[in-house]
């Protein structure tokens, strides 16, 4: 059984479900007479996709930065170059007790498997959060975010940019079109590979100057330090720290199709390819789905996620013109033709002679995912213009994650109950629906004290 995982819920359940006062009622700074006139901001994670949230979000006007927490030295030494004032640390915990009073919004862009107690720690303290995707790195931790969020009435944005962009709202738009037909079988593509077919490193180097790494490994498998092994990228490959391919990737192609199509949970999943060992994700990923059907598709959908140097069959293939970017995105096979979605660039409708009159809706551009999460938390507005908001970026990642334990089984069924939160025909795989964390770590409190 992977490392990590536990066949109880007490593990999750007891860290997300402390004791809390009374639901939190925004106090917002910059509302109660701050000079700056800005919501105060604190990062989790400072460098890489950190420095990108932090760029993103302190582009807005009412944003002010106060802290920002990391475990490499480095990191901070960054961030700190850009913005004097700021205050850093190396234990995100430290950052949000000694800030907490100042802190309204939080931003978590650390590795998978710290998403869940970072963001649930913040929430419990009042905070609004942008997490970055996948939500979290169990099932369990989905669902007990979920139920964090709307414990404490705070606002949770999942990072999948992408969202918010022009193409994936056109995409979302067009599927709805219904311009091939009702919707049979979808086939989704990335041309990224987060595996790695190599005999785990057993490896043991000196931790540089300037790292925590007790803190990287968080909840996490107590480890050794390896160089390149985990830190700073190489983690999405292991399966205690990262969610490998379809954790990475996952959360931004499905968007328009998982919306779109208005998909529910899967009823069972299967994979045809086998994790290399018990440490690190697969290359080629082929994990097929079967989800109950919708107004948009025929009946039951069937669809499969290919990624590495899996691919679609070639009569779908060969449908795409010469030239077309397509590393990344879905074929929705149709009764009439073929609705191909691209992360990052404008869906078509293939054959592209059949449907040469077939336009996406032309929406107006919007502030970006940052800003309309922060210009949510400004205005009281909740999450109806959020559009990954917690109540759908929860069940989203958690039918990614179920494809990554259904790797553990391949080639097996696995017949999911999402009501039960169970795999129904698969002890074993059920266990991983939930994850315990590493004794000593728990999720904060009312008051800043951990559980």
């Amino acid at each position: 059984m992977n490392p990590g995982f536990t066949t109880s819920r007490r593990g999750i359940l007891k860290a997300a479900v402390l004791p809390v006062a009374a639901p939190y009622v925004s106090r917002l700074s910059w509302v109660q007479g701050s000079p700056m006139q800005r919501l105060q901001y604190a990062a989790i994670g400072a460098d890489g996709r950190g420095g990108a949230d932090i760029g993103s979000m302190i582009s807005h006007a009412q944003i002010h930065i106060v802290a920002a927490a990391d475990v490499d030295a480095a990191a901070q030494a960054k961030v700190k170059n850009r913005f004097s004032e700021l205050e850093t640390f190396f234990d995100w915990r430290e950052m949000l007790r000694s800030r907490n009073d100042e802190i309204d919004i939080v931003s978590v862009s650390t590795p998978d498997h710290m998403h869940g107690i970072q963001a649930m720690s913040a929430m419990n303290l009042g905070k609004h959060v942008y997490v970055q995707k996948p939500l979290a790195q169990s099932i369990g931790e989905c669902r007990a975010m979920q139920e964090t969020a709307k414990r404490n009435d705070v606002l949770v944005q999942m990072g999948t940019q992408g969202a918010s962009s022009l193409y994936d709202r056109m995409a979302t738009a067009l599927i709805q079109q219904e311009p091939v037909g009702k919707i049979s079988e979808v086939w989704t593509v990335s041309g990224k590979s987060w595996g790695d077919t190599k005999p785990f490193s057993d490896a043991v180097d000196p931790v540089p100057e300037g790292l925590d790494w007790d803190g990287w490994l968080g909840v996490g498998e107590e480890r050794p330090y390896v160089d390149n092994y985990y830190h700073p990228k190489n983690w999405r490959r292991r399966q205690e720290y990262g969610c490998g391919t379809l954790g990475d990737m996952g959360c931004h192609i499905f968007n328009a199709m998982y919306r779109g199509l208005e998909l529910t949970a899967p009823t069972a999943v299967r994979s045809a390819t086998a994790v290399p060992n018990r440490y690190n994700w697969t290359s080629n990923e082929r994990v097929e789905y079967r989800f109950p059907g919708t107004r948009y598709t025929e009946s039951e959908l069937r669809m499969t996620w290919v990624s590495g140097r899996e691919s679609p069959p070639a009569e779908l293939m060969s449908m795409i013109p010469e030239g077309t970017n397509f590393r990344f995105g879905c074929l929705l096979v149709g009764s009439e033709g073929v609705l191909m979605t691209r992360h990052g660039s404008s869906p078509m409708v293939l054959p592209r002679e059949k449907f040469a009159g077939v336009r996406p809706e032309k929406l107006e551009s919007m502030g970006g995912h940052h800003h309309s999460f922060i210009d949510a938390v400004i205005a009281g507005r909740g999450d109806g213009e959020l559009l990954s908001p917690i109540d759908f970026a929860a069940p989203l990642t958690e039918f990614i994650l179920l494809g990554n334990i259904a790797m553990q089984h391949s080639p097996d069924w696995l017949e999911w109950d999402s009501k039960k939160a169970k795999i129904i025909n698969n002890k074993e795989a059920s266990e991983r629906v939930h994850r315990s964390y590493r004794e000593g770590w728990a999720v904060m409190g009312a008051g800043g004290h951990e559980g």
